[in-house]
C-alpha cells in the first residue's frame, strides 16, 4: 500500500501532525519523522527506495527537499493567513508593543502576500529572504544589527536567534493547514496510482509487442527498449538504454521528427542483413516536446507474403496491367478522353459507363482509371457479360452457398463482387445482361452489399463499378431491354470513346507502335515505307484499333518482303471491306459529308478543319484531292 512520509522540522509540528494522523484514521499509511533541512534531504533520498508515494513537509525543509530533485512528490504545509496573523499577534504580545518591528527570516514559499497582511495588523515588517539553509546565520547577524524588536521564522532561525540573545518566535502551522496538506497528498496518491496503471499497461504492451519499440527523450537518449527491439537489432536493453539512438539505429529521420514535431511513417532502413520499416511519432505534453516513440518491424516476411498474394492475384488475373501512358495516340479526341478519364479516376465510388465501338479500347481505359485511383492496390476484376449465360453470370457475379443448385461446389464459392472488394469490377458489354441480373446489379449499386445464391444474409462490399457497352443504352431503355433506373445510375459519369475513323491522326502512330511490337516479337527485320501509313489512314477500320492491330500482326508474320510498300500491303490485305468498284464512294460518303461540314464550320480554314477532324493537314489535303472537294472561303 502506498505510504505518506510526514517530515516535521520541529517537535511541535511532529506532535501536531501525529495527533491529526490518528484523528484522520490513516496511521497505517503514514510514517512520521522529525528532521529538518539537510538531514531531511538525506532522509527523503532514502525514502525513494521505499514504498513512499508522497512527502509532506513545511517551510524551508519542504523547499530544500524540492530543490534536491527528489523523485517523490512533495506537498508543502501552507503558511496560511490565519497562521501569520497568529504570529503577528504573538509578536505584539511578546514585545508588549502596539507596532513592533518584526524581522522575518524565511524562504520565498513562506512569505506570500505577507506585506499587505502586516500593514493591516499594524506590524512594521522587514523580510530577510533565504536561498539556502546556509544563509540563516548571515541573516541573523544582519537582524542583530537592525532595530528589530523580534525575530520570527523556522526552527533553525529561532535557535540561532536565541543564541544571539534576540527575542524570537517560531512560525507554526494551524490544524487546518495540516489537514489540507494530507487531503492534497491523498489526491496525489490517487493520481500516481492511475499514472502507474497506465505505465504498467504501456510496459506490458511494449514487452509483448511483436514490433520493436524505442522511446527517446528530446536529446535522443534511449529510455525504453523493448524485447522485440532487442531481438530485431540483436542488442540487449542494458547496453543501449541511456545512450544515443544513433548508436543502435542509424539512417532514420529522428532529427526531423524532433525539430518539426512531424510524424514519420512507412520509412525503410537496412539494418545488417534485414530491412526494417519504421514509424516515428513525437510525444507532446502540454504543448511541450518530451521525446519520441519509434516503432519498427522486419519487413522481410511481409515482402514474402506480399509476393505470394501478388502471385495469387496474377494467377487469377485480378490485376490491371494498363495505364493511361499505354494508350497510344495524339489526336484531340483521344487527349480529351484521357483527360476526362483521369478526372473520373479521382472520384472513388461513382460508377463509370464507357461507351465505344468494339475495339476502341474500353478495357484499357477501365484499367487505367483503376490504376490512377486510390483503389490501385486492390483487385481489378473484369467480367464479359456477353460471354456467360444469364444463370451462370449470376452465380459468377454474386457467388453461391453449398447446395444452392445441382453441381454447386462444396462449401460454396464467393462471387466476383466479393473478390473485387476494395478494388474495381469491370462489367464489359453490360447491355447484354438480362433484366433479372440488372435488378440485382441495381441493388448492389444502391446497398453496397451482395447476397450469394441460396443464402439468406447480405455481405457488405466496397467496390467501384466500371461498365462498358458498344450499344446506346438510351435506345435499349426505349425498347424495354434495359432498366431505366439502372441506366440513370450509370449515366452519372459517362466516357465516350471516338472510333478510329473519327481520329485518323492516331492511325499512323498506332501502326508504328504495333509494327515495332510485332517485329520484335517475331524477330522480323522489315522496313515500312511512309506511304504505307498514309495508305492505312484512308481506311475506315470498322473494327477500330483491334482490327488495325490484328492486320499488322498478320502482315508482319506472313510477308516475305524486306521492304513493305503499299503494293505489298494490298497484296496481303485480302479481307479489306471496301474492295468493290463502288465501295470507296459508299464507304467514304459519310466522311465526305463530315469533311464538308467541318470546312463550312471553319470557314475553309485548313488548319482549324484538320484539328476539328483529328487529322493532320497533309491527310486532309489528300482527302480533299481524293474526294474532289473544293475549298472556298466565305467572308
Amino acid at each position: 500500500m502506498a505510504k505518506i512520509a510526514f517530515i516535521a522540522p520541529d517537535k511541535q509540528l511532529f506532535l501536531q501532525g501525529r495527533k491529526i494522523i490518528h484523528e484522520l484514521g490513516i496511521a497505517d499509511r503514514v510514517v512520521i519523522y522529525l528532521a529538518r533541512l539537510k538531514r531531511a534531504v538525506r532522509l527523503a533520498k532514502a525514502l525513494e527506495q521505499q514504498d513512499v508515494s508522497v512527502i509532506i513537509s513545511r517551510g524551508g525543509t519542504a523547499r530544500v527537499i524540492i530543490k534536491a530533485r527528489i523523485q517523490i512528490p512533495v506537498v508543502e504545509i501552507p503558511i496560511s493567513g490565519q497562521d501569520l496573523a497568529q504570529v503577528f499577534y504573538e509578536a505584539k504580545k511578546i514585545t508588549a508593543l502596539d507596532r513592533p518591528q518584526v524581522a522575518m527570516v524565511a524562504f520565498d514559499n513562506m512569505v506570500y502576500d505577507i506585506e499587505s497582511l502586516s500593514a493591516i495588523l499594524g506590524i512594521n515588517l522587514a523580510i530577510y529572504r533565504l536561498e539556502t539553509s546556509e544563509d540563516i546565520p548571515a541573516r541573523i547577524a544582519e537582524v542583530a544589527q537592525s532595530d528589530a524588536d523580534i525575530v520570527v521564522g523556522g526552527i533553525k532561525t529561532v535557535l540561532l536567534a536565541a543564541k544571539q540573545g534576540l527575542t524570537h518566535h517560531l512560525i507554526r502551522s494551524g490544524e487546518f493547514s495540516i489537514r489540507t496538506a494530507f487531503a492534497e497528498a491523498e489526491k496525489i496518491i490517487q493520481a500516481r496510482k492511475i499514472e502507474k496503471e497506465q505505465a504498467q499497461k504501456f510496459k506490458a504492451l511494449a514487452d509483448y509487442s511483436l514490433e520493436g519499440i524505442i522511446s527517446i527523450n528530446p536529446q535522443k537518449t534511449v529510455e525504453v527498449f523493448n524485447p522485440a527491439a532487442e531481438t530485431l537489432l540483436k542488442i540487449s536493453a542494458p547496453e543501449i538504454v541511456g545512450k544515443q539512438i544513433d548508436q543502435v539505429l542509424s539512417g532514420i529521420e529522428v532529427d526531423l521528427c524532433l525539430a518539426k514535431r512531424k510524424r514519420i511513417t512507412g520509412q525503410t532502413v537496412q539494418q545488417g542483413s534485414i530491412w526494417l520499416t519504421y514509424n516515428i511519432a513525437p510525444v507532446i505534453v502540454d504543448s511541450q516536446l518530451t521525446g519520441a516513440i519509434i516503432t519498427f518491424q522486419d519487413i522481410t516476411h511481409i515482402q514474402e507474403l506480399e509476393a505470394k498474394i501478388r502471385n495469387q492475384v496474377l494467377a487469377r488475373r485480378f490485376v490491371a496491367s494498363y495505364r493511361f501512358t499505354d494508350i497510344i495516340g495524339s489526336s484531340p479526341q483521344l487527349k480529351e478522353s484521357k483527360r476526362i478519364a483521369r478526372e473520373m479516376a479521382l472520384v472513388d465510388n461513382a460508377t463509370v459507363l464507357i461507351f465505344g465501338e468494339s475495339g476502341t479500347g474500353k478495357e484499357l481505359f477501365a484499367q487505367s482509371i483503376h490504376n490512377e485511383s486510390c483503389r490501385k492496390h486492390g483487385p481489378f476484376v473484369a467480367v464479359n457479360c456477353a460471354a456467360l449465360p444469364a444463370n451462370l453470370l449470376e452465380s459468377e457475379l454474386f457467388g453461391y452457398v453449398e447446395g444452392a443448385f445441382t453441381g454447386a461446389a462444396k462449401k460454396g464459392k464467393p462471387g466476383l463482387f466479393e473478390m473485387a472488394h476494395r478494388g474495381t469490377i469491370f462489367l464489359d458489354e453490360i447491355s447484354e445482361m438480362d433484366k433479372y441480373g440488372q435488378s440485382r446489379l441495381l441493388r448492389v449499386l444502391q446497398e453496397r452489399q451482395v447476397m450469394r445464391l441460396g443464402d439468406d444474409k447480405y455481405i457488405p462490399i466496397d467496390v467501384r463499378i466500371i461498365a462498358a457497352t458498344n450499344k446506346k443504352l438510351g435506345d435499349l431503355v426505349k425498347e424495354g431491354q434495359f432498366r431505366q433506373d439502372l441506366f440513370y445510375r450509370f449515366k452519372v459519369l459517362t466516357l465516350n470513346l471516338a472510333p478510329l475513323r473519327k481520329r485518323s491522326a492516331d492511325i499512323a502512330c498506332l501502326a508504328q507502335y504495333f509494327v515495332r511490337q510485332f517485329t520484335a516479337k517475331y524477330n522480323k527485320q522489315v522496313e515500312i515505307v511512309p506511304a504505307v501509313y498514309r495508305y492505312l489512314q484512308e481506311y475506315d477500320w470498322p473494327g477500330n484499333v483491334r482490327e488495325l492491330m490484328y492486320f499488322l500482326e498478320r502482315l508482319i508474320i506472313i510477308c516475305n518482303e524486306q521492304v513493305i510498300t503499299v503494293d505489298v500491303v494490298k497484296q496481303y490485305w485480302d479481307d479489306r471491306e471496301d474492295t468493290g468498284p463502288d465501295a470507296a464512294v459508299t464507304v467514304r460518303r459519310p466522311e465526305v459529308a463530315e469533311i464538308v461540314a467541318a470546312l463550312e464550320k471553319c470557314n475553309s480554314n485548313i488548319s482549324r478543319t484538320a484539328e476539328l477532324l483529328g487529322m493532320d493537314r497533309s491527310t486532309l489535303y489528300r482527302k480533299l484531292k481524293s474526294y474532289n472537294i473544293e475549298t472556298k472561303k466565305t467572308y
